[in-house]
């Protein structure tokens, strides 16, 4: 399948999944991990090309997931193709903790200039986003000689077991690893739609004010002394605990706690980074510079790779002190870079523009059923929340089910995040005309699943 020939609408002409795709899901029940969590439905991949996705029985989807925001420019971008093609055939390993190659600064040079830190930076290379977070945690402690940390109820930030003491999404990814491995103390995350303060906690500042509040009136009061902890951790918008954005002042007001006390902020813009929000980087939209900021998933368009940058000073680390084998490596460097030039040209504007045509059509759909309690989000991160009903609030799990594998069977592919949350994470080359077949089939999806 090429963007040439990609059709204008899902193309499902099988039962789902098809006889070759059933073959596949037993093999992997068989011999692959059985911990991946999979979703209710069942997509077997074949190839990809833009916003479609064909799986290996001939059907076709439209793609409004990104391989879990992974996929920014869309699926088997040509340029980024390309970069990846000429830099295999040149040099596809060297071990940058060792050896030098050009690829490393040059990259490097370009987060310098675009990440929303102190400058002049530096930056770790790693090959995940929980790296990038086991980076940030170990540089925090190594740069203030501190061990506590905060982070928040609803976060994701890796599996490894030092930024696994930071997530907070799901208790099935604690089962069963005993006790934290990092002192980590948790708040209640600024939810908006489900404010979790009280009016005392609030005053007249809202869930931004009540989670601020919460940090120094009762933490720094009680049980965490702010000259213990080394960093606070944070996610702009909670990716996997639902597409939650942060509401205004939230994000200043932990500059400000930190700056305070010494505390180093760490934003985590894993999911939300590389355009995702229609902004490069989603702390842009709250005008905030992190201590150190945490980058993966979509920064190239589907090779593994990940970052952590922090000011210069800040990461004096001595040699020795942490390294990576494969961590920027040349060839995913080759998709980053082009990846980011995509970016800049066209991709974050059109994260921006189309994303707020989708926002718009999806609160049309919130008038129109009432078991859509919110719709939020930035450019194309974007959820939406199902309910009971909107009076109570009562989160309806069961139906996001429904709706996610209602949608996949009609050729839409969606996945759920947070309890009760529906995610749109689509590439970001979708289009008007993408969006508007999307709604329908969404649309629809709804009404067969209430």
């Amino acid at each position: 399948m090429s963007t040439a020939i990609a059709p204008k609408r899902p193309e499902i002409k099988t039962a789902l999944p098809g006889p070759n795709g059933r073959a596949i899901v037993e093999a992997d029940a068989q011999f692959v991990n059985p911990s991946y969590p999979r979703p209710p439905f069942k997509l077997v991949a074949e190839r990809a090309a833009g916003v479609w996705v064909e799986d290996v029985d001939g059907n076709i989807f439209l793609d409004c997931n990104a391989g879990v925001a992974v996929c920014s420019t869309g699926h088997c971008h040509p340029e980024v193709v390309r970069a990846i093609q000429e830099q295999a055939a040149q040099l596809i390993h060297m071990c940058g903790t060792d050896y030098y190659y050009r690829q490393m600064p040059e990259f490097a040079r370009k987060l310098d200039e675009i990440v929303p830190v102190r400058r002049p930076t530096r930056t770790h290379f790693a090959n995940s986003g929980t790296e990038a977070v086991e980076t940030a945690l170990k540089l925090a402690m190594h740069a203030t000689g501190r061990e506590k940390f905060i982070a928040f109820f609803g976060s994701f930030h890796g599996r490894t077991l030092g930024s696994l003491a930071l997530t907070s999404s799901k208790i099935a990814q604690r089962i069963g690893f005993k006790r934290q491995v990092l002192d980590v103390v948790h708040v209640p995350y600024p939810n908006e739609y489900r404010n979790p303060f009280s009016a005392e906690d609030c005053g007249n500042g809202g869930a931004a004010q009540g989670a601020l509040n919460w940090i120094e009136n009762r933490l720094f009061k009680t049980t965490t002394p702010p000259q213990e902890v080394a960093a606070i951790v944070v996610e702009a918008v909670q990716g996997e605990g639902g597409y939650v954005p942060a509401p205004a002042g939230f994000l200043k007001g932990l500059r400000r706690i930190c700056d305070e006390h010494g505390i180093l902020l760490i934003v985590d813009e894993v999911q939300s980074g590389m355009g995702r929000t229609g902004k490069m980087f989603a702390c842009e939209h709250y005008g905030v510079l992190a201590d150190i900021v945490c980058i993966a998933k979509g920064v190239a368009s589907g090779l593994p790779i990940g970052a952590c940058v922090a000011p210069a000073d800040l990461m004096d680390w001595k040699p020795g002190a942490h390294a990576s084998t494969f961590g920027g490596n040349p060839v995913a460097i080759a998709a980053a870079l082009k990846t980011i030039e995509l970016l800049e040209r066209e991709l974050v504007a059109n994260s921006a523009e189309v994303g707020a045509y989708l926002k718009r059509g999806l609160e049309k759909l919130m008038g129109k059923y009432e078991c859509i309690g919110d719709v939020r989000g930035m450019g194309m991160m974007l959820g939406v929340e199902f309910v009971k009903d909107r009076t109570t609030r009562t989160p309806d799990p069961e139906l996001r089910d429904r709706v996610e594998t209602a949608t996949f069977e009609r050729g839409v592919i969606l996945l759920g995040c947070g309890y009760n949350t529906i995610r749109w994470s689509p590439p970001l080359i979708l289009t008007r005309e993408n969006v508007d077949v999307a709604l329908e089939i969404f649309d629809e999806a709804i009404a067969a699943s209430i």
